[in-house]
């Protein structure tokens, strides 16, 4: 017989040869194409930065549709400066917290204390020193924006990473001992992708709660000193100050479309390269997609180029930064136990100082009046606080879990539960406002949902990374013993999740006692409506520069919040950790 030759277009020994050499492929072109056009936008953004501080009076902001563009670059670099910045300081900060009992006595109060701060309150002090520090640019008024957006975004994660390190699977970290790994070795090995996956949606939680603050961010006005940066935020504020209701669609419209395109381009491709690490037994039955991770699985000149930083990666994971150990060895009871109470002696005398010096700043000029006014607010916001997170509790966590336990469902609820936690608070101050001045209504009651409105979803996102992050092998044991009902919550899924719901109460309560500072004390134009509580008394002294009152204010809600977290949550955290462990 007489073979029959087939000629194809393309030869499986040259597509061979071209798969060998490593040529490009479509799959290169569309990642080269994205990463090209963020270094473009990377470097726009960068270069307006630098320009002059007096351009920003030159050209002020305005509400032409044309430059909403422009601003959303802007705001983005802003946010991910800011949000970069807080992932250095939570592998650091949430680290020592967990690995060292004398750092955890100082850093977590200092947490507690920090989260509570107001955004208005970091910038009452950082505007000015920003300024000086980069005179006549406008990279000063730029670092305190993102100093402001990081201060919205940080605690929410480091708090997420430090529950994740004290609840690592005793097992897991014995079997690390016992191969000899280092500290350093450890974190890389196991602590940080045990902790991976509720970081990541913890991050864009803190970049969705970014968004909440971003007016206050970039439309800044302490006392004398004002700066009015390019960016979404500063256009809000602008479009609420002249009842330009078209304006605010639009601002709302540019930040819609701006979260779903880095949900889609970063965080959904996060997500599931973050699903690896999930800790189970079993295979999970549905894996998280996303089209831009499978794109740079599918790539080969990229792989190439990334090879050299793989190489140095896995070299890296060869170090032994600290002696090696095959168990933890017993320290002496007598040498800790003083050095124990020396350090603690120096967190109070440290604590103590600060307290005198924030008296002695205040009575200058504050008396019995403005501390009983102080301390009337804020049992008034604690109350509304606490009220708010036990409604949004009550329904988010259900919900959490009914999304969580379902990667597809969670892939499209993903964006939109973004979107609604970065939907400012300030795009419902015209409703509000119009609705309390024609209506007669309680402003002390109908202003404080919007407390809630941008913190209730840290319970959402958390209670779903704990429900993703819940084993395949314990919910199929569930399922063997057909455990149902209120057994089912009670027995199987609640101790599953309650570390990260734990974690999203403590969050959604200390942004809740900062949003009180956006949400008591409201504007539409001329028109205003206040809310008697502490935010309603900081916002004030913030508007009028009256630092010292500021200063009480900060102090009153620092103290507040510390002692709720440390009654409440703290509590609930130990529980958590020691009962609730995947051991």
């Amino acid at each position: 017989m007489t073979p029959i030759v087939r000629h194809r277009p393309h030869s499986p020994l040259i597509a061979a040869l071209v798969r060998a050499r490593g040529w490009p492929n479509a799959y290169d072109l569309a990642a080269f194409a994205l990463l090209i056009a963020a270094a473009a936008a990377l470097a726009h953004g960068a270069a307006d930065m630098r320009e002059p501080l007096s351009g920003l009076s030159q050209q002020p902001v305005s509400l032409r549709i044309a430059n909403l563009p422009e601003y959303a670059l802007r705001t983005t670099l802003r946010m991910f400066a800011a949000m970069l910045a807080s992932l250095l300081f939570t592998l650091v900060v949430a680290t020592w917290a967990a690995k060292s009992r004398r750092a955890e006595r100082v850093i977590v109060p200092a947490l507690d204390i920090l989260q509570s701060v107001p955004v208005l309150g970091f910038l009452s002090f950082t505007v000015t020193f920003f300024l000086g520090l980069f005179p006549g640019r406008q990279l000063g008024a730029e670092c305190a924006a993102v100093f402001a957006i990081f201060t919205s975004q940080a605690w929410n994660m480091t708090f997420s990473f430090y529950q994740s390190l004290r609840t690592v699977p005793r097992d897991l970290d014995e079997v690390s001992r016992g191969f000899g790994l280092s500290a350093w070795q450890r974190f890389w090995r196991l602590d940080a992708p045990f902790a991976a996956p509720g970081l990541v949606w913890n991050m864009m939680m803190s970049m969705s709660g970014g968004w909440f603050f971003v007016v206050a961010s970039e439309a800044i006005t302490v006392g004398d000193t004002t700066a009015e940066l390019p960016g979404i935020g500063s256009y809000l504020a602008l479009a609420i100050a002249h009842k330009d209701i078209a304006a605010v669609a639009w601002a709302v419209l540019a930040m819609a479309l701006l979260i779903a395109l880095y949900d889609q381009l970063l965080f959904r491709p996060i997500v599931a390269w973050a699903d690896k690490f999930r800790v189970e037994q079993t295979a999970g039955q549905q894996r998280p997609a996303s089209w831009v991770y499978d794109m740079a699985r599918r790539t080969r000149l990229l792989k190439r180029a990334l090879r050299p930083l793989a190489w140095l990666w896995q070299r890296a994971m060869l170090l032994r930064l600290r002696p090696r150990a095959i168990a933890p060895v017993p320290a002496r009871a007598t040498a800790t136990g003083w050095a124990d109470r020396i350090w603690l002696a120096l967190t109070l005398a440290v604590a103590a100082w600060g307290g005198w010096f924030a008296f002695d700043y205040g009575r200058q000029t504050l008396g019995l009046s403005d501390v009983a006014e102080a301390f009337g607010g804020g049992l008034a916001t604690l109350s509304r606080v606490a009220i708010l997170i036990a409604i949004a509790s009550a329904i988010w966590v259900p919900i959490g879990v009914w999304i969580g336990l379902r990667p597809r469902l969670a892939q499209r609820v993903q964006p939109l539960a973004q979107f609604l936690a970065a939907f400012p608070a300030n795009v419902l101050f015209p409703v509000a406002v119009i609705a309390i001045m024609r209506t007669g209504a309680n402003p002390d009651l109908w202003l404080s949902p919007l407390m809630v409105l941008g913190t209730q979803w840290y319970i959402l996102f958390n209670v779903i990374a704990g429900a993703s992050a819940y084993p395949t092998d314990l919910r199929e044991a569930a399922t063997v013993y057909r455990l149902r009902s209120w057994t089912w919550w009670l027995r199987a899924i609640v101790p599953g999740v309650f570390p990260y719901y734990v974690t999203g109460a403590l969050t959604a309560s200390g942004g809740s006692w900062n949003a009180s500072i956006v949400a008591e004390l409201v504007h539409w134009g001329d028109q205003r409506v206040e809310a008697y509580g502490l935010g309603s008394y900081i916002a004030r002294a913030t508007q009028a520069g009256d630092f010292h009152r500021v200063v009480l204010g900060v102090a009153v809600m620092s103290l507040f919040v510390t002692l709720f977290n440390r009654t409440v949550w703290r509590p609930l955290y130990a529980y958590a950790e020691r009962r609730l462990r995947l051991d």
